[in-house]
């Protein structure tokens, strides 16, 4: 898939910087970003701890704001929303898997899923709920807690409860981190279908080569810059050193 540019894609950070303050020392965690995705495309962020992967989540899921720069998501510039639009922005377009699932223990999997909607729309919506567990098979643990839930039921859980809202883009940070081989495949495999058959845009960070080949495009960071975006499927790579 084609990069594309302007009103056209979905995200569009135009030299994006993320600058913490640590005392009177300033910290670089994202520098001079330059990126544009497309709705539909599968993207995995990849480089060594510490690079900026999830600063740059982060920024691209609205939990965060740049310092420098410009970004544009689905076509609002994020920088001019107020915290209301943001998080209805978040609630209602972006779903979020993380690492450690975040899941609620007092709560069945059917109300976990169900959180998302009360949030946004101040009531819950049980069939959807029992609908989604159903697509990530698990149509028959909907009234189990976490604790009675492997780490790989856990975290398809914790996908299905991202899109309960409908949202049009899934963030996922390190979503097979803490899972064995057979259950991040397995989630790797609902993500794919999720993009394929839905044309959910999809953006992942990964520390794990085998499942970030897996992605169409692949974007790599080193200290806090994209020094590579390579699109797979015989796609030249696409070195990118203009953000230094």
């Amino acid at each position: 898939m084609a990069q594309e540019a302007g009103e056209q894609a979905l995200i569009a950070m135009e030299n994006v910087s993320k600058i913490y303050r640590m005392g009177q020392v300033k910290v670089p965690a994202v520098r001079g970003v330059n990126l544009h995705i497309a709705q539909g495309e599968y993207t995995a962020i990849v480089g060594p701890s510490g690079s900026g992967k999830t600063t740059l989540l982060n920024l691209i899921g609205c939990l965060d704001l740049p310092t420098e720069g410009t970004y544009h998501l689905h076509g609002r510039d994020v920088r001019t929303l107020s915290d209301g639009q943001l998080s209805r922005l978040r609630g209602e377009g972006i779903g979020f898997v993380f690492q450690d699932y975040s899941l609620l223990r007092r709560f069945s999997a059917a109300r976990n899923v169900e959180l998302p909607h009360y949030y946004a729309k101040g009531r819950g919506n049980r069939q959807r709920a029992l609908d989604l567990l159903a697509q990530v098979g698990l149509a028959d643990r909907a009234r189990h807690r976490p604790t009675e839930l492997s780490g790989g039921e856990q975290q398809r859980v914790a996908l299905a409860r991202a899109l309960m809202n409908g949202p049009f883009l899934l963030l996922a940070d390190e979503p097979t981190g803490n899972l064995d081989t057979q259950s991040g495949e397995g989630l790797i495999a609902l993500l794919e279908q999720l993009n394929q058959e839905q044309g959910l845009t999809v953006i992942m960070v990964t520390h794990d080569p085998n499942i970030s080949a897996r992605a169409r495009r692949i974007i790599r960071l080193l200290d806090g810059q994209i020094v590579a975006d390579e699109r797979q499927g015989g796609e030249t790579p696409v070195l990118t050193r203009d953000n230094d």
